[in-house]
């Protein structure tokens, strides 16, 4: 808050303790429901699978490669050109892309006479018009998505009618199925980097070290917990007349070793694609001390991370290349699962699908899902609020009868008297509960007592929900006094026994938290007696 400096300076030279002890005044309070650990830190999250691209071009572009786009359409011929005899079994995990034929629609007098019913009034020029749009559109001059605006703007009519005549009297378009092409989805960044490469050559020398990472497309039988059906490759090339099989180790362990691998080795693939010369196509194995002695198939910590090879001659020669091209490529969600602990790639990639994995939330999280039922709404009422969880801290284990005085004031322009009280012998003003503090442990809900039992429950000061029994009972009770006060009531009194459900207590779980709990069989277990009362006089 803001506070006059000059007259703080009179203040403290007149009486310095003083004006030290009373400078807490300019600190704003926050109301219960907004403060710590209800008020949290905003923070953008990265993908898993794009937080590792980034890290990725890094540690590429560290290495002295630069980063390239390549094309993620390719022609059918263009993979046999690459893949050769391998070329159909290449395909058939391919996707094909297709496209909708544009109908030849001809406008017969039947077909006039229905347009005339739906766009009144409209003469031989408009269907003139009409006749000459759809003319455009089959040579492709107008594209699909123009077609009803274009109509709609020469015919002076609202789209609404334009969409009613291509339902009613062209049903060629609804009638429409896909035609195949021969372009293909990118099924390996391979495909791309020899269009890519020899593109080059046109207008640059030798040697080139290139990189691009980017999506590639697998029409796979199914995917499971580590196959998507499109996926990121992190592909580099080194095209000189000099590489050799070497570079390829050289590159994968420079790669990764920025990513926390320690050790590696190097395996001849079976797989022998007519891509690569024969004997230079190569397994990479890497070492990741995270991986050692996990509950994964990799508990020895050595890993498949990537392939590299040699492009065959035969190959680059389809595309004029005349010199030898060293190819490494790694999965980047493959890479990404083992840096973030994954189990399913699927998942990993697709957290917001929930057949995909366990829903896992968060401590500090799932405690930011407890709210108060009712909060005082006047400055006065969070002010009674404060005053009855003071006086039962002050006075809680005087035993009963008693009462005390906690607050007396304006509220809600009535004189308001606030009394806690204890009408019964034998028993404390406050019960055992009544300072229990709600938090999230574990992914449960629990209501607990500040004692070494529940150490572990309370160290996490994220995972509190910033709220008592006590206090949260002070809200109600408090947004209680103003609308009795307001109602023109004498007296109110609040009280609380026996808890067993948070909103006995002034407390509820939203309706994500209560989700949360119910669908991963969590508990709410918030019982325990308070047995508090506060009475309220109103003036």
């Amino acid at each position: 808050m803001k506070f006059d400096p000059e007259q703080v300076r009179r203040e403290k030279n007149e009486n310095f303790e003083k004006a030290w002890i009373e400078s807490g005044k300019y600190i704003k309070k926050n109301k219960l429901e907004e403060s710590y650990p209800r008020m949290k830190p905003v923070f953008g999250k990265p993908h898993p699978v794009y937080e590792t691209i980034r890290r990725l071009r890094d540690a590429y572009m560290r290495m002295g490669f630069a980063e390239y786009m390549n094309p993620l359409i390719v022609e059918e011929r263009d993979i046999y050109k690459q893949f050769g005899d391998e070329a159909p079994a290449v395909l058939d995990r391919c996707f094909y892309l297709a496209g909708l034929p544009r109908p030849n629609v001809g406008i017969s007098d039947e077909r006039i006479r229905k347009i005339k019913e739906i766009i009144v009034g409209i003469d031989d020029d408009g269907i003139e018009i009409i006749r000459k749009v759809l003319h455009a559109y089959k040579k492709g001059t107008i594209e699909g998505d123009d077609l009803v605006s274009e109509l709609s703007e020469q015919l002076n009519v609202t789209d609404i009618f334009v969409v009613e005549l291509i339902e009613k009297v062209f049903p060629e378009f609804k009638e429409l199925k896909p035609e195949g092409t021969s372009k293909t989805l990118r099924s390996h960044m391979t495909s791309g980097w020899f269009i890519t490469l020899s593109e080059l050559l046109e207008r640059n020398e030798p040697p080139f070290s290139l990189f691009s990472i980017d999506r590639c497309f697998r029409r796979e039988q199914q995917e499971d917990a580590s196959r998507l059906m499109t996926y990121y490759s992190a592909s580099c090339v080194i095209m000189d007349e000099n590489v050799t099989v070497d570079h390829g180790k050289m590159v994968a362990e420079g790669l990764l070793s920025q990513f926390g691998f320690e050790k590696f080795m190097f395996r001849p693939d079976n797989k022998r694609s007519k891509y690569y010369a024969p004997d230079t196509q190569i397994e990479v194995y890497a070492y990741h001390p995270k991986l050692d002695g996990s509950d994964t198939k990799y508990s020895d910590g050595w890993i498949e991370v990537a392939t590299f090879g040699i492009y065959a001659a035969p190959a680059l020669s389809e595309y004029n290349i005349p010199m030898p091209v060293m190819n490494l490529g790694l999965g980047v969600e493959r890479l990404a699962m083992i840096l973030y602990d994954a189990k399913d790639m699927r998942y990993m990639t697709y957290p917001q699908f929930s057949q995909y994995g366990d829903w896992e939330m968060e401590d500090s999280e799932l405690a930011r899902q407890v709210e108060l039922i009712k909060t005082p709404k006047t400055d006065a009422g969070r002010e009674v609020a404060d005053a009855i969880v003071k006086g039962y801290k002050e006075h809680g284990k005087e035993a009963g009868p008693c009462e005390f005085e906690v607050w007396k004031g304006e509220l809600c322009g009535k004189t308001v008297t606030v009394t806690i009280a204890e009408p019964e012998s034998d028993t404390s003003l406050a019960g055992p509960a009544t300072f229990n503090e709600v938090v999230a442990y574990n992914g449960d809900i629990l209501g607990v007592p500040n004692q070494k039992k529940w150490e572990k429950a309370l160290e996490n000061h994220s995972a509190k929900t910033g709220f008592t029994f006590v206090n949260a009972f002070a809200a109600a009770a408090a947004a209680e006094a103003e609308e009795a006060a307001e109602a023109g009531a004498s007296e109110h009194e609040s009280r609380v026994r026996m808890v067993k459900m948070l909103s006995e207590v002034n407390m509820k779980l939203t309706d994500l938290g209560q989700r949360y709990v119910t669908g991963n069989n969590k508990k709410i277990d918030v019982r325990g007696p308070v047995f508090t009362t506060v009475l309220f006089k109103i003036e």
